[in-house]
């Protein structure tokens, strides 16, 4: 039986294979990061598809994380989901033309995405799973219309991040789109809303947008200290790196917005909003809104930036 599939550089056999052990491929996440991936167990790899549902906070963060994809989808004929893990945004990328590439160091990540793709995406067409590491990517340059980076690839590399981040670019077509996902800090929480009942947010947030919003920022934002010890060589990397390090190639932001700074780390409130409709929408409005601002991106948990290349490479 014939088990080939076409892939970004013509029909060849699925291609599920990773570095030689032990020899860690240029470009490849920190030591202490590599290892972890590379070892997950099927509970890190359920883990990580669950920590996007089950609470109105965690919905908050996966509905944002969907919304910025869909604005940013490019209907190409190939597109990349690069850190694809077990696939819990891949059916986000690209349009109904597209075939999606699902990339991952890690092979137990990719077959779950089999499943989880059998399961509850089984309108589109599966993904091609292809094992590696991004520096590394078994495709030529410019193939895909679309390539995402999210789940912080970029600080997993530790100092190698610019690196990693120059070779997901360089897979971007010329009029493609490039999506990462960043983390400069430990994430805030608006003050307003902190200081009232969960209830009372609630209701509030039934009032229209552009009444909320200058309210939250009449009263500022607090920070939230660091929930743990960050791992040796993550790098903490904000969207002003990005423009430092693919700006000088022509890169340019079309759009930066950091995940729910106003109640991303207030799961009590964010539960308030969550069982009505109209409450609900415009949370996901205001935390737009308020994620797009610059005096939001520093101390943010994670930042989503889509890219495009808006002038020529400048000239030596």
């Amino acid at each position: 039986m014939d088990r080939s599939r076409r892939t970004p550089h013509g029909p060849t056999r699925r291609t599920d294979r990773a570095s030689p052990p032990g020899v860690p491929s240029v470009g490849s996440p920190a030591p202490t990061a590599r290892a972890r991936f590379l070892a997950a167990d099927a509970y890190r790899v359920e883990r990580e598809w669950t920590r996007y549902e089950g609470t109105p906070q965690r919905d908050l963060f996966r509905v944002l994380r969907e919304r910025f994809l869909d604005r940013h989808a490019v209907d190409a004929p190939w597109v990349l989901d690069a850190g694809s893990g077990p696939g819990r945004f891949t059916g986000r990328l690209g349009g109904p033309r597209s075939r999606r590439v699902a990339f991952d160091v890690s092979s137990m990540m990719l077959e779950r995405l089999e499943a989880h793709w059998a399961d509850s995406i089984a309108a589109l067409t599966r993904p091609d799973r292809v094992r590696g590491d991004l520096a590394s990517a078994p495709f030529p340059p410019g193939r895909f219309g679309e390539v995402v980076l999210l789940g912080n690839l970029v600080g997993f590399a530790g100092s190698l991040g610019p690196t990693v981040l120059e070779s997901a670019a360089a897979l971007v077509s010329p009029e493609g789109t490039l999506v990462v996902e960043v983390v400069p800090g430990s994430g805030e929480r608006s003050r307003y809303l902190g200081r009232l009942p969960a209830r009372v947010v609630g209701r509030l947030l039934r009032s229209p947008v552009r009444a909320l919003v200058p309210r939250i920022e009449r009263e500022g934002f607090a920070g939230e200290p660091k929930r743990r010890a960050e791992e040796g060589g993550f790098l903490r990397a904000g969207p002003f790196d990005l423009d430092r390090w693919l700006g000088p190639a022509g890169w340019s932001a079309v759009e930066t917005m950091a995940v729910a700074p106003v109640l991303g780390t207030d799961a009590e409130r964010v539960a308030a909003a969550h069982g009505d409709p109209k409450a609900w929408e415009h949370l996901l409005e205001v935390e737009e809104e308020v994620g797009r601002r610059t005096e939001r991106w520093d101390r943010a948990a994670a930042v989503l930036v889509a890219l495009r290349r808006t002038r020529l490479r400048a000239q030596h």
